[in-house]
């Protein structure tokens, strides 16, 4: 008989929705395309001219990179949290804090968590993001998603711990 340890069940998804997506790179497309207006046609001097492009391009090249990130969603299973492109978020066994709290440093819609050990730096714009051992999930996702993802998570810390 085998466990549902063993399987590779998704518990809970966490995906941008297409209103969303669209909503979230629109923006930062938007004001890319603003500020390179601006800098073309008003700027007071060189300087000005020269961080406007540089603020232009880096909101292009962000929107660019959400349209990528939030094409992939997160799977939670019983090992722990993944992108659907393979990269592990986290395992069960190294999470050590969830927080969602109000007042938390978290992404929109999203929650806060903290591993036992540090992991590689990781961002995926508007869906998840990893610093050493802080993690942050959500974004451009829907807080239903989120909200489900962390009742579940927390319901297996409480498990593990107890085992």
């Amino acid at each position: 008989m085998t466990s549902p340890h063993d399987t590779d069940e998704v518990f809970a998804t966490v995906a941008a929705s297409p209103a969303r997506r669209v909503m979230g790179v629109s923006m930062l497309v938007g004001l890319g395309l603003l500020t390179l207006y601006v800098a073309m046609a008003s700027a007071p001097g060189l300087a000005w001219q020269g961080f406007l492009l540089l603020v232009s391009g880096g909101a292009l090249w962000m929107g660019h990179r959400m349209w990528q990130a939030t094409a992939h969603h997160i799977e939670l299973t019983a090992k722990g949290l993944r992108c659907s492109d393979g990269t592990e978020i986290i395992r069960i066994a190294d999470l050590e804090v969830l927080d969602r709290g109000f007042f938390a440093f978290k992404p929109s819609n999203g929650f806060l968590m903290r591993s036992k050990t540090p992991g590689t730096r990781c961002w995926y714009p508007g869906l998840w993001w990893r610093m050493g051992r802080r993690i942050g999930i959500g974004g451009v996702t829907p807080g239903s998603q989120t909200k489900t993802m962390t009742e579940i998570l927390a319901a297996m810390m409480v498990e593990r711990d107890a085992g």
